[in-house]
């Protein structure tokens, strides 16, 4: 059965069959919520945030119209704004990165510098995305990890796909100049004698 199908389905009364669209969708929004709340330490909340999103679903399904928007980008949008609302409430209440339960592992089989600097990367890669505004950063989650097309993406954060084309430019424009020192010390460290720019 296709997504109408099963929404035609549900409504009528068939609410067993909301299983099956959980079951084509959980592992994408589980992943988005993940990386929308990696950037912030908090991706141990992504179980709860995905549950919320479908509960969410399941009790609007009956506003749901398909001529406005896909089911998949209705239940990005639903998905988006429970993160947001989730990571709104946590920057109200200040929680330190200490508090958050992010405890970095390190391989047993790397060593500890290199284990220490892929940290440090993955540290300094996760803040720069989380300095992006809201919107570069959805953008770019939903390109980079979810892997969508521009139209959805544009559906989702409610733009026009030039829109997100720009957003994602600035985003990737952004990290890029965030990580390029970094990058520059180490490279040119290696090479004694060369004088810094």
């Amino acid at each position: 059965m296709t997504d109408s199908e099963l929404i035609r389905e549900i409504k009528e009364g068939n609410v067993e069959l909301f299983s099956e669209l959980m079951s084509r969708y959980q592992r994408k929004i589980l992943a988005f919520a993940y990386h929308m709340l990696k950037s912030s330490n908090m991706e141990l909340m992504a179980e709860d945030l995905c549950s919320e999103t479908f509960y969410k679903a399941f009790r609007s399904l009956n506003t749901f119209r398909e001529v406005d928007a896909s089911f998949s980008t209705w239940l990005y949008t639903i998905a988006r704004n429970t993160v947001l609302s989730e990571l709104r409430k946590q920057r109200s209440s200040n929680i330190s990165l200490d508090e958050s339960g992010y405890v970095p592992v390190a391989s047993s089989e790397v060593a500890p510098e290199q284990s220490i600097l892929r940290n440090e990367k993955v540290n300094l890669v996760r803040s720069a995305i989380n300095s992006l505004p809201e919107k570069q950063r959805s953008a770019l989650i939903l390109r980079e990890y979810d892997q969508l097309d521009y139209q959805e993406i544009a559906n989702i954060l409610e733009q026009s796909v030039s829109s997100v084309k720009s957003l994602l430019f600035r985003a990737r424009s952004s990290i890029k100049i965030q990580m390029e020192p970094y990058f520059y010390d180490h490279i040119y460290e290696e090479y004694e004698g060369m004088t810094s720019r």
